[in-house]
């Protein structure tokens, strides 16, 4: 009989983690534990690994740093044998590629499923044996089907069946009751937009922000995650397309700290005492701790990559809480395009891939229960239509987010009639699947300042037109 197990891959996924270190284990932390492995030497092994890479930033993994931990564990006894010894020694030494190191852990995840599941029905199998024929036909398919259903909870799943919508209904209102809160989501620092799409950054979702090349889409971006991680001290991890990390520190820089990019950029701050001041205190803010703020270019790089990228990130800088679902947290994505031509493979066209990346963040989203924000290109219509067909690409960026906003300048006669003072820029939310969305006509106002890359929301449209009235 096949045994369920592959020793190769078991010895392929410790070899990764032990030669490419803290950031292989955080690939496949989220899918694999001790148990997962099948040799007593190697579920040894990955738990001194784990207990290493979850206790400091990119730590050493040597032979001495596994013994190490191993003592503390109490495990001296098996790890002096000297064919213990043996087999960790060859573990830095055993071929295996950086990116296979996921697909093999999944492979033993996928084989260890197979062995639970293989019990569970041994279980079923020997009380069917107890069976003495007076028993009904429905118990006797019984015995087999709780096998069956039952064994989700081995798996540490979340529920799958189909819930009664009465099924602690009561406990459900009362708890909501009990704990009340001004928002659903994460607020964004633009109150309105948070209103029209139902509270904010919700749990689970892709929030999608629209916009023409150069209306502003890498501004309202920043201006977003800055306020989410220096106001409510949220992690958030922004995903640039574009710029530079030298550049996006600019935009922040003078965000925050009301300053002219230009100022930042040629280190003139330092001649205006007023100015310096306010640059400094920004910089003693971030260097505090007390803005969680990630930044990575991600420019030209592969999709598969840079989800490695963001799962990392949530395992090792957020984490996740008792049922493997991420605390709170956001990533900003600016913006979703293809980076080259190898996004495009075989017969499959333009769009068809970056429905595959959006069908690819949404999964992300709902496997780790938080939200994204996410920006994309305006296709020609997106000059003069507001509607949910101007997202440029992929319809099926549209059909996978929650919500669709547009941002765009407003047209002189929008300016004329709003007034000046009321702003240069406009977002319009017209697709929601939470919140009340807006009114056919109306749009929230807001003011860029490009030279400080700031974005402040005003009054919505019809909000001015009562006011007026």
């Amino acid at each position: 009989m096949k045994p369920l197990s592959d020793i190769a891959a078991e010895r392929g996924v410790l070899s990764g983690i032990c030669q490419y270190g803290q950031d292989s284990f955080l690939d496949v932390a989220d899918i694999i534990k001790s148990n997962t492995f099948t040799i007593d030497y190697n579920q040894i092994i990955f738990s001194c690994l784990e207990s290493i890479c979850k206790d400091g930033d990119n730590p050493t993994i040597d032979v001495a740093s596994v013994y190490s931990v191993g003592e503390e564990k109490g495990l001296n006894n098996i790890m002096s044998r000297p064919e213990f010894l043996e087999h960790l020694n060859s573990l830095f030494r055993f071929p295996v590629s950086e990116s296979n190191v996921r697909k093999l852990a999944a492979k033993i995840r996928k084989l260890e499923i197979a062995r639970l599941l293989r019990n569970q029905l041994k279980e079923a199998g020997d009380s069917l044996l107890q069976l003495d024929g007076n028993e009904t036909i429905t118990q006797i398919l019984g015995i087999a089907e709780n096998s069956i259903f039952d064994f989700s909870s081995l798996l540490h799943d979340s529920e799958n069946e189909p819930k009664r919508i009465s099924t602690g209904l009561l406990d459900y209102v009362t708890f909501l009751g009990e704990n009340q809160v001004d928002q659903i989501g994460l607020p964004t620092g633009f109150p309105e937009y948070d209103k029209a799409i139902g509270g904010g950054l919700r749990k689970g979702t892709i929030n999608i922000i629209g916009a023409r090349s150069g209306v502003g889409k890498s501004i309202i971006s920043t201006n977003i995650g800055y306020h989410i991680s220096s106001e409510h001290n949220i992690p958030v991890l922004f995903m640039d397309t574009e710029m530079t990390y030298e550049d996006h520190l600019h935009r922040l820089l003078a965000m925050a700290s009301d300053t002219l990019i230009n100022k930042i950029e040629t280190g003139k701050f330092l001649d205006n005492p007023s100015i310096h001041r306010r640059v400094m205190y920004t910089v003693n803010k971030i260097e505090s701790g007390k803005v969680p703020y990630d930044h990575k270019s991600i420019a030209g790089m592969p999709f598969e990559e840079q989800l490695a990228i963001m799962r990392r990130w949530i395992i090792k800088r957020v984490g996740l809480d008792n049922e493997g679902k991420a605390n709170p947290c956001v990533i900003v994505y600016d913006y979703i395009k293809l980076m080259n031509s190898q996004d495009i493979t075989g017969n499959m066209a333009e769009f068809q891939a970056l429905g595959f990346m959006m069908s690819s963040l949404h999964n992300f989203t709902v496997r780790y229960g938080m939200p994204i924000m996410a920006f994309v290109q305006l296709n020609r219509d997106g000059l003069n239509k507001e509607s949910s067909d101007v997202a440029s690409g992929s319809d099926r960026i549209v059909w996978l987010c929650s919500n669709f906003t547009i941002f765009k300048e407003k047209s002189d006669e929008e300016i004329a009639q709003d007034g000046r003072e009321n702003g240069n820029r406009k977002l319009v939310t017209v697709k929601q699947r939470h919140g009340p969305g807006m009114e056919y006509g109306n749009y929230i106002n807001c003011y860029m300042n490009g030279s400080k890359a700031q974005i402040t929301e005003g009054k919505t449209k019809f909000q001015l037109l009562n006011t007026n009235e």
